[in-house]
């Protein structure tokens, strides 16, 4: 399930507010700003509100969601944003479509021939009222939108001729990109910081805007004011394009990825930070990808496999990765919230249902439940459910005791009941959740049943817990259980603490041998020396 809480902006949200987003975008320059839609069709926005960006019809800053209520009901099929930021929407609420668009508007991205930003979502009518869209790009601070005719309409800021009209004049309303993609079908577009791309049915790929890093995949630098094709990749069928802010992936038909543009933190995966301006396939080294992700505000990169697994590469938190890396994510979603600067969504983020469990949080609620258990543990008078099959995958101990039982019920006599259970719910989780001075119980059981991850894990809580009350008890523990390790860590602390240490009740109770072995071994290590 993806986690909406992964991005700071949703810190704030109590969980049963979060149970309801359906869809979610994070943006802005600092990745401040939300907006989200409930299980309900409600859309509600919060952040830092620059240029109107929320929607509000004002411009202040929110921690406390606000609803836009021209938005509820409409069904949003998919968001787009800019870095000013502006923002559209693409809802399906009727046959045609229709596409709202708010905030910076300082060079009419959006759409309405003014240059005032937009407090407010607004329809964008002009050119666009008879057509169905049906995808729209944004690059910082200009706008692309793809129809079902496979025609391409663009708008805003065009100082590199981003907007592909064959000038640098700034476009205040959507007008149809024309030139060589005149009576051709595009099915996919991209924008960069500054730049634009499509892709064609037949699998050509298209570019115009800046190019000074080679983001267009010509084989030189110059800016293009009307798209051009990318001629290295005559032959390679193209299924979708995706830009970050100076570099471009291409995935193919075939599940290959190429990339092109600039490679300064290493996000067109060569190995090298250098440069590209024509397509250069990428080495995955791994199977076939059926999705590739980037961002125009970010020079990260991120890939999914056709088994779900995601590999990123680029900027990560300001290092470079040069290489795809493989990650443990199942969404490439998560590759921007974790490691992009900024933090947001590459798209609209669409989130699991509760419905959805993966096997791990599934085996963690089955734990100690009676519904479906076919084995139960009596411990001090107190049942634990569990598995037979689990406990049989995952303990070997299980594994020869339950393959010479039948039995329903085992009691167990050598171990409390909190120690047992946390090792029965160690087997469900992979995790121990004691304190110290229980662990050493624990420890124990693990020793027992020769289980060495999780006595390793035992002596890591009791190393974090470890202080001057109970370090002798936990001294005693470690030299009880054979854990040389902790053994020593304990001596350590001990020694270095010895003062505090020697005044405490575990110390008087100590074993006479394991006294006279401490003070023996302090001794040689100088802690009685004036």
């Amino acid at each position: 399930m993806l986690d909406v809480g992964k991005w700071p902006v949703f810190a704030l949200l109590p969980p049963e507010e979060l149970r309801l987003i359906r869809q979610a975008c994070v943006f802005g320059s600092a990745a401040n700003e939300a907006i989200y839609f409930t299980v309900n069709d409600e859309v509600f926005a919060l952040g830092t509100n620059c240029s109107g960006c929320l929607g509000l019809g004002d411009t202040q800053s929110t921690i406390e969601p606000r609803r836009i209520d021209i938005l509820c009901g409409k069904k949003i099929v998919s968001l787009s944003y800019g870095t000013g930021p502006h923002i559209y929407i693409l809802s399906s609420v009727s046959v045609d479509g229709e596409v709202y668009a708010w905030g910076h508007n300082g060079y009419s991205q959006l759409g309405n021939g003014t240059t005032n930003h937009g407090l407010t979502p607004a329809l964008v009518s002009t050119n666009l009222i008879s057509k169905r869209v049906t995808e729209v790009a944004c690059g910082s601070h200009h706008t692309i939108a793809l129809t079902t005719e496979g025609e391409v309409y663009a708008w805003g800021y065009n100082n590199s001729g981003q907007v592909g009209s064959g000038s640098t004049a700034n476009q205040p309303t959507p007008r149809r990109v024309s030139s060589c993609l005149q009576n051709k079908v595009v099915v996919n577009i991209a924008c960069g910081q500054l730049c634009s791309m499509a892709v064609l049915d037949n699998g050509e790929t298209y570019g115009w805007g800046y190019n000074c890093n080679g983001q267009l995949g010509l084989g030189n630098n110059g800016n293009q004011q009307t798209p051009c094709r990318i001629a290295a990749l005559q032959g390679i069928n193209i299924v979708q394009v995706a830009c970050g802010y100076a570099h471009t992936l291409a995935l193919t038909d075939e599940g290959f990825v190429y990339s092109w543009g600039a490679n300064s933190y290493g996000q067109l995966g060569t190995g090298n930070k250098s440069n590209q301006a024509v397509p250069t396939l990428i080495n995955m080294d791994k199977e076939r990808i059926v999705e590739v992700a980037a961002c125009h505000t970010s020079h990260t990169s991120a890939a999914k496999t056709q088994s779900g697994q995601v590999l990123m590469w680029g900027q990560c938190r300001g290092q470079a990765v040069a290489y795809p890396h493989l990650t443990h994510f199942t969404s490439t979603d998560d590759v921007f919230a974790c490691f992009a600067t900024p933090a947001v969504t590459w798209h609209l983020l669409s989130v699991d249902g509760d419905d959805y469990l993966t096997v791990a949080q599934s085996l963690k609620r089955e734990f100690d439940s009676t519904e479906i258990s076919d084995l139960k543990f009596l411990v001090d008078g107190k049942c634990i459910h569990v598995h037979k099959a689990l406990l049989k995958i995952r303990c070997e101990h299980f594994r020869a005791l339950l393959n010479e039982t039948d039995e329903e019920t085992i009691e167990i006599h050598q171990f409390s009941y909190l120690v047992y259970r946390a090792f029965l719910e160690y087997l469900y989780t992979d995790t121990i959740n004691l304190p110290p001075e229980d662990a050493i119980g624990l420890l124990d059981l693990a020793t027992y049943y020769r289980e060495s991850r999780l006595k390793r894990l035992c002596q890591e809580t009791i190393k974090r817990g470890i202080t001057e009350e109970n370090a002798i008890t936990l001294l005693s523990a470690a030299v009880k259980y054979e854990a040389r390790d902790l053994e020593e860590f304990c001596f350590k602390f001990c020694v270095n603490h010895l003062t505090a240490v020697t005044q405490t009740q575990a110390f008087a109770d100590m074993d006479h041998d394991l006294l006279k072995n401490f003070i023996s071994k302090a001794s040689r290590h100088g802690a009685f020396k004036s």
